[in-house]
This record gives structure tokens, sequence and C-alpha cells, in this order.
């Protein structure tokens, strides 16, 4: 006889719809049927992490606050980190019997996970989600969600085809002081908008090795699991550490990522082009531009700022112009706009300690809502991905030193073989996706 095997979600969605019947016994403690504030069991979306450095651990914590989040394992290669994991979230958070994995597919396997925080290195991220996706898993993930633009939109189908919530770890669209600036040049009131700026880094990248070391045991680094699908070369160090930045096999390209995956995308989102990105590309020194179809001009650069705080972006129109960055702060101009400056930013986003741009907790509570409610997150796999693609493209004229032009419908570039073939690169076996 067939088995049948349903998933934890199956069954929590069976029990929404025979909860209608009384069969509860009055004497099961409140914090069981959720009530007196607290969060039923049944209502918690169990999570896992895969890598916990620094930015996942800053991720973790955010989502070990939230009432109706159970955290179940941690994964990563290095084991010092798996394991300060446990320590941490057992001591802090009260985290009972955490799991450890060195090799993220074993976690993926655990049949009682809900969703997973994916923090790994960028040239694991979208390999991770493909994988998380394919065993039925939610997926907050690190940004940028991939190093290539096929892969991308490979992530995009793949997010779509499974039907699972996908939410693309760019967290300042949910920030009361960038949406702001944002529904400023949607609604017009800076007049017709003529250039959307977006701070990034200065550029850089590396082709060469690092100077070969003796491989470490790998119960304690797994270096050819942290290495996953990019090209195989020698151990080193400085790569586990975080060295790996800019390095062109793990990078998305020459740095560029590292702010214009937050800054271009609200720069996207200003302009109304989610989904899509301008149709040309070109460079001087380290200011990158594009140009949307609709006119509107993206620069890229990384000074020339206010000091409003990093990830800065500003938005120009005829009759006016916003500023805003990571302090929470806003200039605009002329004054006649200050009156729109009237939302108490810290019920959108800010937190007690009067951080901004870096404090993904509004984020993250959009996600885990949208897995209970099964709607598309503000950052959903089609909205990062476009932005990312955008990014790619002007990566690689920057690269290639010369002016590229763009269809963001079929995502090719017109007339250039190069730059089509750097829409992709070659994935290390067994990590074909």
């Amino acid at each position: 006889m067939a088995k049948t095997v349903f998933s934890r979600r199956d069954i929590l969605k069976a029990a929404s719809v025979t909860a209608t019947i009384s069969l509860v016994p009055t004497f099961l403690p409140a914090a069981i049927l959720g009530r007196d504030g607290k969060t039923s069991p049944s209502n918690k979306i169990t999570l896992g992490i895969i890598g916990v450095g620094g930015r996942g651990w800053h991720d973790l914590k955010r989502f070990l606050t939230q009432p109706d989040v159970q955290f179940l394992a941690a994964c990563d290669v290095q084991r010092e980190r798996r394991e300060n994991c446990r320590n941490r979230v057992e001591k802090d958070y009260g985290v009972k019997n955490c799991g450890l994995y060195r090799d993220f597919r074993e976690l993926l396997e655990r049949k009682d996970m809900d969703a997973v925080l994916i923090a790994t290195g960028d040239h694991w991220h979208a390999h991770a989600s493909i994988y998380a996706a394919q065993a039925g898993k939610d997926v907050y993930s690190e940004k940028p969600c991939a190093i290539t633009i096929d892969l991308c939109r490979q992530l995009a189908g793949t997010i779509k085809r499974y039907g699972i919530v996908f939410q693309g770890g760019t967290q300042r669209r949910s920030l009361g002081n960038f949406k702001t600036a944002v529904d400023l040049a949607r609604n017009g009131k800076l007049g017709k908008l003529k250039e959307v700026h977006a701070a990034t880094y200065y550029l850089n990248v590396i082709y060469d090795w690092l100077p070969a070391q003796p491989l470490p045991n790998p119960n304690d680094i797994d270096w050819d699991l942290w290495l996953g699908p990019s090209p195989w070369r020698p151990y080193n160090e400085k790569y586990v550490k975080g060295g790996w930045r800019a390095h062109y096999d793990f990078d998305s390209g020459a740095k560029f990522h590292d702010w214009a995956a937050h800054t271009v995308d609200l720069c996207q989102w200003a302009v109304g082009a989610d989904g899509s990105a301008p149709v040309k590309y070109w460079s001087d020194n380290h200011i990158l531009y594009g140009l949307y179809e609709n006119g509107v001009k993206l620069v890229s650069r990384p000074s020339g700022w206010m000091g409003l705080g990093n990830c800065a972006v500003r938005f120009e129109g005829e009759n006016g112009w916003v500023e805003t960055g990571d302090s929470g702060q806003i200039a605009v101009s002329p004054d006649s706009l200050r009156s729109e400056l009237t939302k108490d930013f810290s019920i959108y986003g800010k937190r007690s300690d009067g951080t901004h741009g870096e404090d993904p907790e509004s984020h993250i509570r959009n996600f885990i809502d949208c897995v209970k409610t099964r709607e598309l997150p503000v950052c959903n796999a089609d909205v990062v991905c476009s932005t990312h693609i955008a990014c790619h493209a002007a990566a690689l004229s920057w690269l290639l030193k010369r002016e590229l032009l763009f269809d963001p419908k079929n995502n090719t570039f017109i007339n250039d073989q190069q730059a089509n073939r750097l829409k992709t690169r070659a994935w290390r076996e067994p990590w074909i996706v």
C-alpha cells in the first residue's frame, strides 16, 4: 500500500480547517492555545539558518525576538561558527536542542522546518535558495540573490515554480525614511523625475589566487563545501574569514552589489521599474550610469553625498530633490517639501537604539507575515532579481570598459556576444542547477 507523507505545512492547513470544532479540552495551558498574548506552537514558523557569519547572526537575532518563530537548527561549514551559534541561542534565547549541520542539504531534509535564513557568502545564495525551494522551504536570503544574470532568472523561476515565499535581504524597502523618499518621487512631489542616484563602494576586482595553505580538517572547515559551485582554488584562511570579497569567483561583480543591491533597488522602486532594468549602461572611472526606457538616468557613485549615512539615495526631479541614508535623516529641496515629512519613523522600522538601515527587523516581520498568509513580500524574487540583474549589467559595463545596450524583457545584451557570455558562469559539479 502506498504511503502518504504529509508535511508540517499540510498538517497546519488541515488544522486550520478543523479549528472551529470545539474538541480542545479546557485544561490546556493558555500558551498552547495562543492566549494571553502568547503564540501557540502550531502557529509558530520553524526556522533554520544556513551560514552563521556576522551578517547571519545579525539577522538571526531579529528572528529570535519574534514570538511566532521557533528556531531549530544552524548550518555552517565552519565548526566554530555553528557551535557558537548553538551556544548563544541556547543560553541567550532559551532555544532547546539546537541541531547542528555542516552540510545544508541535511538541514533541508528536516520535515519539521518551514523556512530558512540564508546568509552564506554571495556565491552560495542562489544555489542554496534553489535547493531550499525544491525542499519546500520558504527563504529569507541575504543579498545579492545570485551572482550572475542567468542565475537571477533561474532563481526567480524556481521560486515561482515551487510556490515558495522568498524575501531578499534588501531591508531598506521596509524602513520609513527610504519609503518616504520613494513616495516623494513616485507621487510627483518632485515633478517629472530626471535622475536617481545610488551610493556604492569604490569598485575593485581580483582575479589572482591567494597563496595556498594546508587544508584544514573538513570537520573544522569544509573547504570543498565552502567553495561549492565556484571553481576550485587552493585553501587560504582569509577567504573563509570574509576576505573573499572582490575575488571574481566569489563576488557578484567588482564589489558593486555590496551597496548597490540596496541602493539601486530603491532607485528601481522610485522609477517604477520593478521587474525591469535600464536599457543602456556606461561608466566613468568608479561612477556607473544607466538609462531607463522612460529617460530617467541612474547614477551609481561612491562619493559626493551629504553625509546622511551609508547606502544613501537621491532622487531628482524638475521641481525638487530628496536625499536620505541610513541615519534616517531626510534632506529636501525646496523647503515646501518639508511639510511632506510628517511620518513618525519609529513605527517604520527604527529601533529604540536608534539604528536604521542596518536593522532588518521590520523586513523580517514582513517575511514572517507572508509565510503565514502566502502573500508576496516587499522584496519578493521578481523584485530582487530584476534589481540585481540591473546591478550585474552595470558592473559588466565597468568590467568590459564599454557601453552596453540591454533588453530587460529578454535579459540579453544587444549585439555584444562577450557580455552575453558573461551572463552566466560554469558551476562546479555536483552543484549544477
